[in-house]
């Protein structure tokens, strides 16, 4: 993969604000304190969305059902920042039909949830680690691979009532609404999407997949895949993306984080 393809998939995804998922191989010391900021807010009440009802769950129990570090074969699983999630929730379509799959794309959850909670989720590179008496070319190849890598975001959504089941209806009907594509993103930044579509996976009560291309500069196009599955009241949405342009279906993240839902 030339680097040219690398950079300008790197800057699409930075204008979706992507790019808060890419410090899932940040430091764990930063980890940590982004990890103590989540658990003195976890007891706020969620801003977005209704303030609760029958068959809500709160943002931390929420957050103690999402996956965690350790609990995913050779993937690391991250906290996401304050700063990322107010950057996220600034993102939007530049079409009302559109905005359920944005929502989901950028870590709030369709429709009104009472909840949300969400972690980001990247995929090791495969094969021996580069140890510090690697040649130049080596390091740069492993750097390559690293780049690669699928990065997905995790978020869980709860409802009340009938508003996961109206919430997922949203989704799925957004997906065929923005067959041609939509842009999204903040102010003057945005990105397009050409194209959304109709992909397989089964999963929950009930589950949507698609898969949307992004364009990058040049005009080529990024596949990235959004899968969305309702169990119970509670949405989990997941969105992947690989800076080189080779991604892939979430499953093993999905099936996994469905499976910790009960």
């Amino acid at each position: 993969m030339r680097r040219t393809t690398v950079r300008r998939t790197a800057v699409a995804a930075s204008a979706l604000s992507l790019a808060l998922l890419v410090s899932a191989c940040g430091s764990d010391k930063s980890e940590a304190k982004d990890e103590a900021k989540g658990k003195a807010s976890s007891s706020a009440p969620e801003k977005s969305g209704a303030a609760g009802g029958a068959g809500a769950q709160s943002k931390e129990q929420l957050t103690k059902l999402l996956l965690a570090e350790g609990e995913l074969a050779d993937h690391k699983v991250s906290e996401i920042s304050a700063a990322d999630q107010a950057s996220a929730k600034a993102m939007t379509s530049d079409k009302a039909e559109c905005k359920p799959l944005s929502d989901v794309m950028m870590l709030q959850g369709a429709g009104a949830p009472a909840a949300t909670a969400a972690r980001k989720i990247m995929a090791k590179p495969k094969g021996p680690a580069v140890g510090a008496d690697a040649s130049p070319e080596e390091k740069v190849k492993a750097g390559m691979k690293g780049l690669g890598a699928l990065i997905t975001s995790d978020t869980l959504a709860s409802y009340s009532g009938k508003g996961a089941t109206e919430a997922f209806a949203a989704v799925k009907k957004a997906g065929a609404d923005c067959a041609g594509g939509f842009a999204m993103g903040a102010g003057e930044d945005k990105t397009k999407i050409k194209k959304v579509a109709p992909a397989t996976f089964s999963a929950g009560d009930e589950a949507v997949a698609f898969t949307l291309s992004m364009e990058v500069e040049g005009g080529s196009d990024n596949p990235t895949h959004l899968v969305v599955v309702r169990k119970g009241n509670t949405l989990a949405g997941f969105y992947a993306i690989s800076l080189t342009g080779a991604s892939e279906q979430p499953k093993a993240i999905a099936d996994a984080q469905v499976k910790k839902l009960g």
